[in-house]
């Protein structure tokens, strides 16, 4: 899959890098060994953060701020990343959708990157570009159903919208059937060693919980 990064996020984030995981997997409704990761992961973030000082962490102040030169609130739509990590400082238990998805959380809550998941079967065409939305781009969010996305970071593939750090599309969203996994991070703060850091976590999970080889990383830039 080739990704393009566009003159319009360029322009607000100079120092973009991104990291594509692709990889062919295996989904299953839930891993028991996974969840004892993601709850020692919950009880080590609530023993060191706070709902306020969970906005000055370097990944998710640097999506914050990107949200805000894009013109969207990012209290109103909250980066994924900070919305799972609010979620278990206020106590509540996470929700358990897959294997692939949970996982996927788990490494965006543990690095702090927003992180899209996509079956990479349901894409049109063979490109997708990051950009910004548009007013009135017709957009249904995981779970959420139609979602204003003018003002966030949106990648498209030939049809249209397909993931933002807010959700991700009901079109090309990961289910149990999947088996060619796209997972993009999205490194609003130009941490290149991070975000490999981040991947590389990620093809780990894979391999102990997907039964997967952990695919290829690629990284991308405007």
């Amino acid at each position: 899959m080739e990704i393009i990064v566009s003159k319009e996020i360029e322009q607000v984030c100079p120092g973009f890098v991104g990291a594509a995981v692709e990889a062919q997997v295996i989904n299953t409704p839930h891993s028991e060994g996974l969840w004892k990761e993601i709850s020692a992961l919950c009880e080590e973030l609530r023993n060191t953060l706070t709902t306020e000082s969970l906005k000055q962490q370097p990944s998710i102040e640097a999506t914050r701020r990107v949200y805000k030169a894009c013109g969207k609130d990012p209290s109103r739509y909250r980066p994924a990343s900070e919305a799972l990590i609010r979620r278990t400082l206020q106590g509540k238990d996470l929700y358990q959708i897959d294997t692939l998805v949970d996982l996927i959380n788990l490494a965006s809550m543990k690095h702090g990157y927003s992180i899209g998941g996509f079956d990479a079967d349901k894409f049109v065409g063979g490109r997708l570009t990051l950009g910004i939305g548009k007013k009135d781009e017709p957009y249904e969010g995981i779970g959420r159903g139609m979602l204003n996305i003018e003002g966030l970071p949106v990648y498209r593939d030939e049809v249209g919208g397909v993931g933002t750090p807010t959700s991700d599309n009901e079109r090309t969203k990961i289910t149990v059937d999947t088996r060619h996994l796209l997972v993009l991070i999205n490194g609003y703060d130009g941490n290149e060693e991070r975000v490999l850091e981040n991947a590389r976590f990620i093809q780990a999970l894979l391999r102990n919980h997907a039964e997967s080889d952990g695919g290829t990383v690629t990284l991308y830039r405007p």
